[in-house]
């Protein structure tokens, strides 16, 4: 791959390279930034825990209960009363896609939420705990999911597979949504770095016109980290439904 590919960025380079027998169990920087992702999040919450909080909010205690607020706001609307014991789930889950998603903004940063492997490893958990909670609450009963009420017997042999498989396939669609916005606007925001610094090299007036691709720029990283935040917002919506769904049924 070519240094000046945009889709450099997304590539997975081990740090510490070691295995265990046929296990490669080696740190790269996707697992790194994954802890640090992590990282982020424990300390900000430790942060307000040490500090306390207080009446009259700090800064960052606004920004933690506007988060909050937003995480409560979406399992109280889609799950409703019944939702909020899982509320600590998904408010992990926003927030740790939300961090992964904003820090991949940064210079020489790793966004790995890029990657459809980490989007389908954060989905498959989600359903499996859905998955869970259904059979916790129905039991046998879960199976009705894949059989419409009032289905005769032939339709079933031909309804039941197309359910089973739209049912799995859920957490995909919601994987590859959330990959596919967040590498196509990192890609879109290299390839204009690239153009303008192309500029720039060629001198003359061209000097002067990178100005132009740079504004550009602006406006696409203002336009990333709008989709960043709604990315974040549209998978923990999403999820919240996803628990409704076992919740009820449907």
């Amino acid at each position: 791959m070519s240094v000046y590919s945009p889709l450099e960025q997304f590539s997975i380079i081990p740090i510490l390279s070691f295995g265990v027998l046929f296990l490669d169990i080696s740190i790269t920087n996707a697992v790194l930034t994954s802890f640090v992702s992590l990282g982020a999040i424990w300390s900000f919450y430790s942060m307000l825990v040490i500090f306390d909080l207080t009446i009259v909010p700090t800064r960052w205690q606004l920004i933690f209960e506007g988060l909050y607020e937003v995480a409560a706001g979406l399992i109280w609307d889609s799950v409703g009363p019944r939702g909020q014991k899982y509320f600590p789930f998904i408010f992990t889950i926003f927030f740790f896609v939300l961090v992964s998603n904003v820090s991949g903004l940064a210079p020489y940063s790793f966004t790995t939420t890029s990657h459809l492997i980490q989007t389908l490893v954060l989905a498959y958990t989600v359903f499996i705990g859905v998955m869970i909670i259904c059979a916790g609450v129905h039991g046998f009963h879960m199976l009705s999911l894949f059989l419409p009420g009032g289905t005769s017997l032939g339709l079933a042999f031909l309804l039941v597979p197309i359910e089973v498989i739209s049912y799995i396939f859920k957490p995909v669609s919601l994987a590859v949504r959330l990959f596919a916005n967040m590498m196509a606007g990192h890609t879109l925001l290299k390839v204009i770095v690239g153009f303008a610094w192309a500029m720039v090299g060629s001198g003359g007036l061209l000097l002067i016109v990178h100005l132009v691709p740079l504004l550009v720029l602006v406006v696409l990283f203002g336009l990333e980290l709008a989709v960043s935040l709604i990315q974040a917002y549209v998978f923990t919506i999403l999820s919240c439904i996803y628990i409704n769904d076992a919740l009820v049924l449907h």
